[in-house]
C-alpha cells in the first residue's frame, strides 16, 4: 500500500510540473491565411491577438470577427493538443477523469 502511495505522489509531482510547463508554452493559432492570428498558453489563456491590417475593412466588420475566432478556436485547439501529448503518459489515457486541472 506505501508503495502504491509513493507512486501516486510521483505522479502527482509529474502531473504537477508538465502542467507549469504547458502553463509557460505559447502556442499559435491562426485564420485566413495568417491574417488573423492568436497566441494562447499550453493551458489555454489567451495571450495575443494580431490582426492584419488588410483584412480591416470597416464595412465588412463580420468577417473580421469570423477571423479572430477561427484563429483563437485554432490556437486552443493546438494547446490542446499539446497538453494531451504531454500529459497523455501521465493519466495513462484516463482522459483526466476528474482530475483538476486537466
Amino acid at each position: 500500500m506505501q508503495q502504491l502511495m509513493k507512486q501516486a505522489q510521483k505522479m502527482q509531482q509529474q502531473l504537477a510540473v508538465a502542467q507549469a510547463e504547458l502553463a509557460e508554452t505559447e502556442v499559435e493559432g491562426s485564420a485566413g491565411g495568417g491574417l488573423v492570428s492568436a497566441k494562447v498558453t499550453g493551458s489555454g489563456e489567451l495571450l495575443t491577438v494580431t490582426i492584419d491590417p488588410k483584412v480591416v475593412d470597416p464595412e465588412d466588420a463580420e468577417t473580421l470577427q469570423d477571423l479572430v475566432v477561427a484563429a483563437v478556436r485554432d490556437a486552443t485547439h493546438n494547446a490542446s493538443a499539446l497538453a494531451s501529448e504531454k500529459l497523455g503518459p501521465l493519466t495513462g489515457g484516463m482522459g483526466g477523469m476528474g482530475i483538476p486541472g486537466l
